[in-house]
């Protein structure tokens, strides 16, 4: 350790000596000069711009365009020299400007074109010196990696993998340079015309040691967020690489093994977001991954648990794989999961659990199954998550449950504490999405349900001035759900809303839906159907009248959408007999 503390004194040391002395100032012309003496001036160089502080100096002496003309040699150690030299005064400098100024990158990319197929191991020394000199000239720079990628980089890096797989130092380089192109959606591209799947398999199926499956994973990645590029990994055959470093590491305390089940769980799981991918290994319900993945879910394991409950939401994109997953007992393993983290559970397999169980939930076919199950039962269990996420997916799973089931929407709607939580989560403006979620599950209860009684626990509740404030939503889809549902609560309990109606304004809000010229036709239908339904609301009678609503429908019997115009003319009719 000290002989290596010396030394690197001494370099720092030396580099300072050159730079006081003005021995930079010289070497532009020692290296256009090109005789025997030009690679170890470029040697020198190389060495020099190890060190930080002598990166400017090099660029500031004019030494980029000269080494830039001396990549034009046929001499293998002058070219290996200056791509050493090069590559370290890019080094997160502005000496790439200056390179790229001179065409440097674009020579170092022929080159490595030039020299991809011959194993001579001077060759493969000089192109693991190239390749490293334009990873130092791209790195963390979307412009100068876009160029790179319109030179076509990219397939010469995926040959230089195939041919020179045996080169420990030149295969780590390209795997480096791929992990820093891949970040870039316009390499995904490139990269799929390319068999770059199958030689990161290949490659992958050698490495034992972590550190190399690492690398090889941080290109992955990037790559399996393409949907083509996901497919071709499926074909390659990554997916029984995945399971298999999952077999060996699941039950290892490592740090190393539990990084690498992550890694490899996570990437699963990205590769069945595509569609076809996704497809491809759920064979009809019947495929040996499938049936490994859902192995998962029972695991103790959180890391797999997690893993397992995403891949279901993610297999359940379908209505057919829906119906078959249901129908073979999966949510029975869904919700003895969940069972196994109500208390103090971990929020990310709660989440996953219930996004899964949401999908599973969207076909017609499966939504009584899966309340005949007791999926509400487990679901209402984490009312009293305080985190977002959970009661996001939480709301959408009863929502979704509920959609045409009229029993199940009155047993909830009648559940004054489900309804009291949602109420509550009406008002959470810090998280847009649970809001919005609440405010749709509260109108789904009355608008399937249809019921008196759940009207009457929504009113008592205090859901009604939510329900009118989701009326003036900015999503024509929430305004119509609200629409819809009070009307249904004028309909079937005006008295008791009276009140609420009131105090939320809602008179005025219908006022203003039906002037605003961009309301959507079946926003201004709903509208009118809700005006007729409280004129026998002495008070809202009133405010309609005093708002001249007449004049407002009279104008929409003109309407171009035929039913808006029939319901002004009905409207118009009960507002002047009412008048």
């Amino acid at each position: 350790l000290v002989y290596f503390k010396c030394l690197k004194f001494l370099c720092h040391y030396t580099s300072e000596k050159i730079q006081e002395m003005g021995v930079l100032a010289m070497m532009p012309a020692l290296l256009s000069a090109q005789n025997s003496c030009t690679p170890k001036v470029a040697n020198i160089i190389a060495e020099v711009a190890k060190n930080e502080f002598m990166r400017s100096p090099c660029v500031e002496a004019g030494l980029i365009p000269p080494l830039v003309q001396l990549l034009n040699s046929k001499d293998q150690e002058i070219l290996l020299q200056t791509g050493r030299a090069l590559g370290n005064i890019c080094y997160d400098n502005e000496g790439r400007s200056a390179v790229d100024a001179a065409g440097g990158a674009q020579i170092v990319a022929e080159h490595i074109k030039s020299l991809a197929e011959s194993t001579d191991p001077a060759t493969g020394k000089l192109l693991t010196v190239f390749c490293g000199m334009l990873m130092n000239y791209s790195n963390d720079n979307d412009s100068l990696q876009a160029q790179l990628i319109i030179m076509g980089v990219i397939p010469t890096l995926v040959r230089l993998l195939g041919v020179h797989s045996q080169n420990t130092a030149l295969t780590e380089m390209c795997l480096i340079a791929f992990g820093n192109l891949a970040e870039l959606e316009s390499s995904k591209e490139q990269f799929a015309s390319t068999n770059i799947a199958e030689e990161l398999v290949r490659l992958f199926r050698k490495q034992v040691e972590h550190e190399k499956r690492e690398m090889i994973f941080e290109v992955l990645a990037p790559l399996a967020e393409n949907d083509v590029i996901k497919l071709q990994l499926v074909d390659a055959g990554l997916v029984e690489c995945l399971l298999e470093v999952v077999a060996q590491t699941v039950d290892s305390d490592r740090d190393e093994d539990v990084a690498q089940l992550k890694t490899a769980s996570d990437l699963m799981v990205l590769l069945l977001l595509g569609d076809e991918s996704m497809q491809k290994l759920f064979e009809g319900g019947k495929g040996s991954v499938f049936q490994r993945v859902l192995s998962w879910v029972p695991s103790n394991n959180h890391q797999l648990q997690l893993a397992g409950a995403l891949a279901i939401a993610n297999f359940a994109r379908n209505d057919g794989n829906c119906i078959h997953m249901v129908d073979t007992g999966i949510v029975q393993k869904l919700l003895e999961l969940l069972d196994r983290h109500v208390e103090e559970g971990n929020v990310t397999v709660q989440h996953a659990a219930l996004s899964a169980l949401r999908n599973l939930a969207i076909p017609v076919v499966n939504k009584s199954k899966m309340l005949l199950a007791g999926v509400s039962d487990v679901v209402l269990k984490f009312l009293k998550s305080e985190m977002p996420p959970v009661q996001f997916k939480l709301l959408g799973t009863l929502r979704m449950l509920i959609d045409t089931q009229a029993d199940a929407a009155e047993q909830l709607g009648t559940n004054a504490k489900l309804v009291e939580r949602l109420v509550e989560w009406c008002d959470a403006k810090d998280h847009a999405g649970v809001m919005g979620e609440s405010n749709r599950l509260l109108s789904a209860l009355i608008r399937h349900s249809k019921s008196k009684d759940v009207v009457q626990t929504v009113i008592q509740g205090g859901g009604v001035k939510h329900l009118v404030t989701m009326a003036t939503s900015e999503h024509m889809i929430m305004q119509n759900e609200a629409l819809v549902a009070l009307g249904l609560i004028a309909a079937l309990n005006l008295d008791c809303a009276e009140k609420d109606f009131v105090a939320a304004n809602l008179v005025q809000v219908l006022h203003k839906l039906l002037k605003d010229e961009h309301s959507a036709p079946e926003i201004k239908y709903n509208s009118m159907i809700l005006i007729c339904s409280i004129m026998g609301s002495e008070p809202l009678h009133k405010e309609v009248q005093s708002l001249a609503f007449i004049d407002v429908v009279s104008s929409l019997r003109s309407h171009e959408n035929k039913t808006v115009a029939h319901q002004a003319s009905l409207t118009e009719q009960r507002l002047t007999a009412q008048s």
